[in-house]
């Protein structure tokens, strides 16, 4: 097998393998994607960026979850992927967009180094078609949904990808740990979902914590940040400025009067990893 080599980043602890299809020759498949992503065996990762692919005049990347599944939207994901397109050179320019399967975003460097950003995710989508919900009809902001026998207080929402938010007087990683896996998987969501436990600190603050589909328990989510953000808003909460409180860090989400989603926070580079060349054998 030829070389492989990839680099890793984190944003707030959410970390991220990003391999070159440009420098390496590597067919990626869903097990290569666990292999690698797998913290006792292999690098260990919450997730990897397969990228920089142009289509159609577009940059884009793909996203992949620790299980191999491809996700439509990371936002951590999107701010250490722009970070590697400015430390390979692949972009100059301060601002630019980058297309993933959700849809274009737009990226503003805030720091020349390219260490903190400031991200355009669009607008938040509460209709069921969109999100999608199964066996329930409107849209969910502020509902009871039952899990794991217990009724909670919830709004679901896409971000690109899908998200359930549900408001508690506390949260905790151990919440998060047991609640998640019911409410990923449960039937309302045909293509299982992202879960934020949030409680509203007051309306400039919120603290979240996540279990990613796909991924689990995590220590920071762009996407779940925006989401968070947005149900809070949409219930009446929190105001249009809000800093997101989570385990890796924080978070500034920004929700305009067009209900248009800015997200500002920081990547770092954990360094360059060469694989062994019997490692997927």
């Amino acid at each position: 097998m030829d070389k492989v080599i990839l680099k890793k980043y984190h944003g707030l602890g959410n970390d991220y393998l990003v391999l070159d299809p440009n420098k390496n020759n590597l067919i990626l498949q869903d097990r290569n994607i666990e292999m690698l992503c797998r913290r006792n065996f292999g690098v260990g990762a919450d997730g990897l960026l397969y990228g920089p692919i142009w289509e159609e005049g577009k940059l884009k990347v793909r996203i992949f979850n620790p299980d191999g599944s491809e996700a439509e939207r990371s936002g951590n994901g999107v701010r250490i992927f722009a970070k590697y397109l400015l430390d390979e050179g692949y972009v100059k320019e301060k601002k630019f967009t980058l297309d993933m399967l959700a849809g274009e975003v737009e990226i503003e460097f805030l720091q020349e180094d390219g260490s903190i950003m400031r991200v355009n995710m669009g607008k938040p989508a509460y209709a069921g078609p969109k999100i999608p919900l199964a066996g329930l009809e409107g849209e969910i902001v502020n509902a009871h949904l039952r899990f794991q026998d217990n009724d909670y207080n919830t709004t679901c929402l896409s971000v690109g990808n899908p998200n359930c938010v549900i408001m508690m007087e506390e949260v905790t990683p151990q919440k998060a740990k047991e609640l998640g896996p019911y409410v990923e998987q449960a039937a309302y969501f045909p293509n299982r979902t992202n879960m934020q436990i949030c409680k509203v600190m007051d309306r400039k603050n919120i603290s979240i914590e996540i279990y990613e589909r796909g991924a689990g328990y995590t220590l920071a989510s762009g996407t779940g940040a925006c989401a968070a953000a947005a149900a809070a808003k949409r219930m009446g909460l929190v105001d249009e400025r809000v800093t997101v409180h989570m385990q890796g860090g924080n978070l500034t989400i920004e929700i305009d009067d067009t209900d248009t989603i800015y997200m500002t926070g920081s990547v770092e580079t954990v360094g360059t990893v060469t694989l062994a060349e019997n490692f997927f054998a």
